[in-house]
């Protein structure tokens, strides 16, 4: 999950009122349900120490929310001011508020999900239609047009028709190989994280093997033939599928990375020690996170700057800074992460030994 929408969070110090807010259910009360929702957030963040300019500024954000297709809403407020309310694409399990040094972020990485971008491609021989699809609906992005003629086969043996078929298979590659190239253009353009071929077999397939190498691993096929549509539910088991993949391909390259390589140097950690470590040498290439594990709401101990960071506290000071305060360790190492530009991900595993241990590891970088 690429970080870097929680910037303006690390750019104003602490502390910080946190809140998740279940914005699914749409009822005629709603109005009045999202009220009594907003007052108790707000009597939550009171209860915590929060002051009253930052618990009115969340109320109110909260009975203001105007309707969206996302499931919930994540809100972040510091000094009476709302600095961040990233919606959510799944819903929280009831209404939650924190006040802590740090912004609690680490539930975002379940809530608001990957949300990967898709481009969907509808392909025929004479071309293809492309549509963008995320979790804020959907729009055209373009189309391409190849060769309309010749296109169809005949099933004579004569020399002339079968030197007619010759064409015909020249017209279906420059066709696919032109959407290939478009349909690439279209995810530089987009940066979307999924491209979906949708059409006959033979067709999605020959634009699939002439799609090039940078980005030929974000496509899939989708069973569908020509004309057909894709509704919104296919297009998120497509999304839901690749965040999964995602995830276990990280977490296996993560387990290969843990070995030493020749210089004796691993490419992976493991632990709150090893990945704070990590963290504080601005090694950390990607950090993964097992939701509930027990090392992620372990305390470790911070100061202003990102890099301050230390399983004691004599360790902060050591560095030249003499406050310092606890924070959840998966709060703190995100602010690691999104402030050296790593992305981090949520990982689950039903192998016996569960990894990352303690819920918390790194892929790390050595140059």
């Amino acid at each position: 999950m690429d970080l870097a929408f929680l910037q303006p969070l690390y750019e104003h110090p602490g502390p910080w009122a946190s809140a998740y807010v279940d914005t699914s259910r749409h009822s005629e009360a709603m109005a009045h349900e999202r009220s009594l929702t907003a007052a108790a957030v707000s009597r939550e963040l009171a209860d915590q120490g929060a002051d009253q300019a930052t618990c009115r500024a969340v109320r109110a954000a909260v009975e203001e929310l105007p309707p969206s297709g996302a499931r919930g809403r994540a809100l972040f407020a510091r000094a009476g001011t709302v600095v961040l309310d990233p919606p959510l694409a799944g819903a929280p399990p009831g209404p939650s508020a924190s006040w802590a040094p740090l912004p609690h972020t680490a539930p975002l990485l379940e809530l608001a999900g990957e949300d990967p971008v898709c481009v969907v491609a509808y392909v025929d021989r004479r071309g293809a239609d492309f549509e963008l699809r995320s979790g804020l609906g959907s729009q055209e992005a373009g189309s391409v047009t190849g060769k309309q003629w010749p296109l169809h086969r005949t099933s004579s043996a004569d020399w002339s028709e079968r030197h007619f078929q010759l064409k015909v298979e020249n017209t279906w590659e420059h066709n696919a190989a032109e959407i290939a190239e478009a349909l690439a253009a279209c995810q530089d353009e987009t940066r979307a994280d999924l491209l979906i071929l949708v059409g006959d077999e033979r067709e999605r397939r020959a634009v699939h093997e002439r799609l090039p190498k940078r980005v030929k691993h974000l496509a899939v096929e989708a069973p569908h033939g020509a004309g057909s549509r894709l509704l919104d539910e296919d297009v998120e088991r497509i999304r839901a599928e690749h965040v999964h993949r995602r995830a276990a391909d990280e977490l296996e390259r993560f387990l290969a990375a843990r070995a030493p390589d020749a210089e004796g140097r691993p490419g992976a950690v493991e632990g709150v020690p090893a990945v704070v470590e990590a963290a504080r040498e601005h090694r950390i290439d990607e950090l993964l996170l097992r939701p509930e594990a027990p090392d992620t709401h372990r305390s470790v101990w911070v100061g202003p700057d990102p890099d301050q960071i230390a399983v004691r506290r004599t360790e902060v000071t050591a560095l030249g800074e003499q406050d310092a305060w606890p924070a959840r360790a998966d709060d703190a190492l995100l602010r690691s992460a999104v402030t050296t530009g790593a992305p981090a991900i949520s990982v689950t595993t039903a192998t016996p030994d569960e990894v990352p241990v303690g819920g918390l590891g790194a892929l790390l970088r050595w140059k």
